[in-house]
């Protein structure tokens, strides 16, 4: 299997885990093409494109002319351990054994506006460049057409050697769609993170980044290779729903709590002052 990722719009540059090996990604050249035309985009054009405040979009820019290569250990940073967020705090990355981070290698995928498709060790440098962002190129009018037949003939090339070749969904509508489904040979499952509320199941858009960090990690930790078995993800209390879910779309529930939120986010802040006093 192959699980997929969103990226975050939040960076964290600090030096983690300098031990581990680096890769390129994969589709390396035509990161290079598209970085070349968002280097050509002023300050105004990127906060039309990309609905930014005048600062966010000086801070983007400046990012963007700095784009150096080769990437090297010493200019950039490993994908997994660079994006923070929601999602990250559930994958806690810095905590990741380095036998693990080898298997994630071949087995868990983020998506990205500028690189496309990413393993966890590749190198990237700081960069902010959403999947909905409208830049033409030869190929169409936004990063959906640049990247879609690349992104899915990446795809279909990890899995290539695997037995169970499903790609588990884990990312935002926004980056799946740049999957093509009509030209990918694997199957694609769309997970759904749901809590039980009198008024029925709900979708919270904050826990649901979380959890999906948290069941990337938990498929890490137990390595999980076969899409029934992730039907075991028990964490935060969540259960596979059967009848809530379809053939495409497998979703896990939990009883609401109140207070369970606020919990959550007192442990999360604790976790990260506790890995950044390391």
């Amino acid at each position: 299997m192959l699980t997929v990722l969103s990226p975050a719009k939040k960076l964290d540059l600090q030096r983690h885990r300098a031990e581990l090996p680096s890769t390129t990604p994969a589709l390396w050249r035509e990161s290079e093409r598209m970085m070349t035309k968002a280097r050509k985009l002023s300050r105004r054009k990127l906060r039309e494109l990309m609905h930014i405040s005048k600062d966010l979009a000086e801070s983007t820019w400046q990012r963007h002319q700095q784009f150096d290569t080769p990437f090297t250990d010493d200019n950039a940073h490993r994908a997994a351990l660079c994006f923070a967020g929601d999602v990250y705090w559930g994958l806690d990355a810095r905590t990741i054994s380095d036998d693990d981070f080898a298997w994630a290698q071949d087995n868990v995928a983020i998506l990205s506006g500028l690189f496309g498709i990413l393993r966890p060790l590749d190198l990237i440098q700081p960069y902010r460049l959403e999947m909905g962002t409208r830049i033409p190129s030869r190929r169409g009018k936004n990063l959906y057409d640049f990247w879609g037949g690349s992104v899915t003939k990446r795809i279909d090339e990890q899995l290539a050697d695997h037995v169970d070749k499903t790609v588990v969904n884990l990312a935002s509508n926004e980056y799946c769609s740049v999957i093509m489904p009509k030209r990918l040979k694997s199957r694609l499952v769309t997970i759904a993170f749901k809590e039980i509320k009198p008024d029925g199941p709900k979708m919270i858009g904050v826990v649901a980044k979380r959890s999906r960090g948290k069941m990337a990690r938990w498929m890490i930790d137990n390595r999980t290779e076969r899409l029934d078995d992730l039907k075991g993800f028990n964490v935060d209390d969540y259960a596979f729903d059967g009848d809530l879910s379809t053939d495409d779309t497998w979703t896990f529930t939990r009883q609401h709590v109140e207070g369970r939120m606020v919990a959550e986010f007192q442990a999360r802040k604790a976790r990260n002052a506790e890995l950044f006093a390391l």
